[in-house]
């Protein structure tokens, strides 16, 4: 039995990212990238973010909008130096998944309300294309969503780092 569930966007988000290849592989790897997120003019939304400010991150559940054509895949390459070959879409984040959600956590800068009801929720540490779609905000609760003791999988351990330089004509 194939259930269909459609949700409307409740906001897009507006970054400097136009490309997938330029977008950070998770959130919060590069606190410098950041984030509008511009709810849908609807006056309740001004209320449904009251008290959202008092906590410094937030999840962001998106739809992954651009990877309809490909389609999904059973197993994925991680992108990640020393990862397996392949492993299961639902061990991985791979965009490519049976229903394209996405979830990010990020840290919640401030929140603008103008008079035509507008919201925009200000992000850093994105992870996100300009234009994504977002279904949900949540506040990210330090006491539920932070487990130390978890285990990591085939992503245990530190991620390698690897300088690099530019030549004067590229810094130019």
């Amino acid at each position: 039995m194939k259930e269909t569930n459609l949700y409307q966007p409740i906001g897009f988000l507006r970054t400097s990212f136009t490309e997938k290849s330029g977008v950070p592989r998770q959130s919060m790897m590069i606190g410098e990238a950041h984030a509008q997120l511009e709810l849908v003019a609807e006056a309740r939304f001004s209320q449904a973010v009251e008290d959202l400010e008092r906590f410094s991150h937030v999840w962001i559940l998106f739809i992954f909008d651009r990877n309809f054509e490909k389609g999904w895949r059973s197993t994925t390459r991680p992108p990640r130096v020393g990862a397996p070959r392949k492993v299961g879409v639902f061990a991985s984040r791979t965009p490519h998944r049976p229903n394209p959600i996405g979830i990010s956590a990020v840290k919640l800068e401030r929140i603008e309300t103008d008079p035509k009801k507008r919201t925009i929720l200000y992000l850093s540490g994105v992870d996100f294309l300009d234009g994504t779609p977002v279904i949900d905000i949540k506040p990210y609760l330090p006491y539920a969503d932070s487990l130390p003791h978890a285990s990591g999988g085939w992503a245990s351990g530190d991620i390698p780092k690897f300088q690099v330089t530019f030549s004067k004509e590229c810094l130019k």
